[in-house]
């Protein structure tokens, strides 16, 4: 989770580390996920998904293609900013149920991304290489080691004419950009939606709230990096813009790195040791100077850990979210046609397994799936249909069009525009967005 390289890395760690060092940190705006971060919220919303998950029942309504998981915005050790092996990378999809992992490495002159990336179909895990750069997660069909990309349109460019596929990414930072020839962009980033939790941050700062939400982590992890998740905004309104001139396809980021934790133990000469996620050393406290400290290591001999913290393994990023692909079969050219011609929804699979999930266009049996285009005239419908009963929000061009709860839902639009689906389920904390539709784009002829 890198920001144009050092500064996203260590923004989670950053307030745990503060609290033991008693320096101050800076504070993101905005978010309340400290308030599901207690553990009777914890446990009331897993006892909730339990029922939930109880009324799950396979959708009527066919698309004509098998629904398969595919995870995007994923870094391995080929990244400076993670120590990720293939082995672990692969054994935390098969555990999630994830089909496909697409990597966005940082590109090195020490390798490329395209020929030394992980690639190929192994154990039900197809692995398909990219490189995240200039705010673009890149996925092209040659090197492009050596060719122009000295700004980030040049970039696309690049990437565009090997065959490959390019798309915005860390929307937060780049609000204003209006690229050409992109295939599409992310609309949900974990990473984004993390870092701000104001009120999380700040409670990590003071010593009397920081173990009990060690413990949160450690009883409900699942449950705990979900309380991060805050309704993308910001992302969507600015998707929805994009659309009005451009298709894009929306994906979600996992910005997964596997190096957001703590290893906070007792050094041999008796200080307070903390290492990072990536068990690099970024702090060393005297005790006798910090008595708050000192009161942490009662009992304690050199070697022994204090605490210990991994926020996100990989396989609990790929069970937060994941980019759900419309394909026919599990092969590398099948995921770039559906990411190309938009088939494909972005689901928060932590809260349910969404797959059936159906959104498309329909006039007597001619069928226009999702991410697709087709012309606006009488007998035209839009129907979707989902595993469980929830609301159904249907948008033209970012503006709530109607509503319905049910577990099907169909609608006669009356003008042209590009239309999306949203799926809300309620939770003890309130509705919660599940399902985020690529638009079905409906034309005059």
């Amino acid at each position: 989770m890198q920001t144009d390289q050092s500064a996203r890395s260590g923004s989670w760690i950053l307030a745990l580390i503060t609290v033991a060092a008693g320096l101050s940190a800076p504070t993101p705006a905005g978010g309340d996920a400290i308030d599901r971060l207690q553990i009777g919220e914890l446990e009331k919303l897993r006892g909730a998904l339990t029922l939930l998950r109880q009324d799950l029942e396979p959708v009527t309504l066919s698309s004509g293609f098998t629904d398969y998981r595919a995870v995007m915005h994923v870094h391995s050790h080929w990244s400076h900013d993670s120590r990720g092996t293939p082995e672990e990378i692969r054994e935390a999809a098969q555990k999630a149920g994830v089909s496909v992992v697409m990597f966005t490495e940082h590109p090195a002159p020490h390798y490329d991304f395209f020929t030394d990336g992980h690639r190929g179909l192994e154990a039900g895990v197809l692995f398909i290489p990219g490189a995240e750069t200039r705010g673009l997660q890149k996925y092209p069909l040659a090197s492009v080691k050596d060719l122009p990309a000295d700004t980030p349109q040049q970039e696309v460019d690049s990437v565009r004419a090997t065959g490959g596929m390019a798309f915005l990414c860390h929307l937060e930072e780049r609000m204003d950009w209006t690229l050409d020839n992109l295939t599409g962009s992310e609309i949900y980033n974990i990473h984004a939606d993390a870092k701000d939790e104001t009120r999380l941050f700040a409670a990590l700062r003071n010593p009397l709230t920081v173990f009990p939400l060690l413990a949160a982590f450690e009883q409900y992890p699942q449950e705990s990096f979900a309380a991060l998740q805050n309704y993308p905004a910001d992302y969507l309104r600015r998707w929805d813009k994009l659309c009005r001139t451009h298709r894009l396809t929306g994906i979600a980021a996992n910005d997964a790195h596997h190096n957001q934790g703590l290893h906070v133990f007792i050094g041999e000469d008796g200080a307070l040791v903390v290492h990072d996620g990536l068990d690099e050393p970024v702090l060393k406290i005297d005790p006798e100077q910090k008595p708050a400290v000192k009161v942490l290591m009662l009992g304690k001999q050199p070697g022994d850990t204090i605490f210990k913290l991994d926020l996100d393994p990989y396989e609990r990023s790929f069970r937060h979210v994941s980019t759900h692909l419309l394909m026919h079969e599990l092969t590398e050219n099948a995921v770039r046609e559906a990411l190309q011609a938009g088939r494909a929804y972005v689901a928060f699979d932590w809260i349910a397994d969404p797959t059936g999930f159906t959104f498309q266009a329909r006039r007597e049996e001619k069928i226009t799936p999702m991410g697709d285009e087709v012309a606006w005239e009488d007998g035209l419908k839009l129907e979707a249909a989902s595993p469980l009963p929830a609301t159904f929000r249907l948008l033209r061009d970012g503006v709530e069009v109607t509503s319905h709860v049910g577990r099907t839902f169909d609608f006669t639009p009356q003008h042209a525009g590009n239309y999306r689906i949203e799926v809300w389920v309620n939770l003890p904390d309130g509705p919660q967005i599940w399902i985020l539709s690529n638009p079905v784009s409906l034309t005059v002829r």
